[in-house]
């Protein structure tokens, strides 16, 4: 848990602070009306198959990208060059916060032979000055309703920056890993972790990861989920 504070003491500030600071909700905001429901279609495989479900907003979505740049599809890749019998399935909508996420949840989880959920959520819930405690209680019933489905959750952590107050930063940052010991789920500290506030792995926003941003978060995510890959290819 200290290193985990003491990461987000390096980079939180750089990053979070531009988000606040230098960019409107405007991008963030949930898409129109008809559209919201159509995340990112990963490649086609068999109905049967066990599913990973990239669950989350913009960075899950792919915001800025083409389909075959996201994370989830790279992830498919990754599944199947390492032989894992998985398909991955795009669940990131823009703008969606804690309470979005939580409103989307059940239809989401219903795929069927859906095995792993993979929960990143609360940037938005930051940038908007919702409560921590209220975003805590959003992500613990998204966990919840995975668990009672016996889906498994790789929970993906974010930071909050110093100019936040030192009380919100603090509980903003600790909701993650105190959720993760309460359920006993995977945790991965920072999904952006080696793509933060680097230039060169950002869209000119300097928030959301480019192309080359997005194999570095794929390989955080795809780190701390290979522990909880079972099925291998036959």
């Amino acid at each position: 848990m200290s290193q985990f504070i003491r990461f987000s003491v390096l980079i939180s500030f750089i990053f979070l602070v531009a988000l606040i600071s230098g960019c409107g909700a405007s991008k963030y905001q949930r898409s129109p009306e008809g559209s919201k429901a159509k995340p990112l279609v990963t490649p086609q495989t068999g109905s049967q198959r066990p599913k990973i479900i990239a669950f989350g907003d913009s960075l899950t979505a792919g915001f800025g990208l083409a389909e075959k740049e996201s994370y989830p599809y790279l992830l498919q890749e990754k599944l199947r060059a390492d032989g894992f019998d998985y398909e991955v399935v795009n669940a990131g909508v823009s703008g969606d916060t804690s309470l979005g996420g939580l409103e989307r949840a059940d239809w989401v989880l219903e795929q069927e032979n859906a095995q792993i959920l993979i929960l990143e959520l609360g940037a938005n819930d930051l940038l908007r000055g919702m409560p921590p405690s209220k975003m805590k209680e959003n992500l613990d019933k998204i966990i919840r309703k995975a668990k009672a489905k016996n889906i498994e959750v790789l929970l993906c952590g974010m930071l909050a920056p110093p100019t936040a107050g030192s009380d919100y930063q603090r509980e903003f940052m600790m909701a993650f890993p105190d959720l993760a010991d309460e359920h006993d789920v995977e945790f991965l500290p920072f999904l952006l972790d080696g793509v933060a506030a680097k230039k060169e792995m950002n869209q000119p926003d300097g928030i959301h990861p480019n192309a080359e941003g997005e194999k570095i978060m794929t390989e955080n995510v795809y780190k701390a989920l290979k522990p909880m890959l079972k099925n291998k290819l036959q």
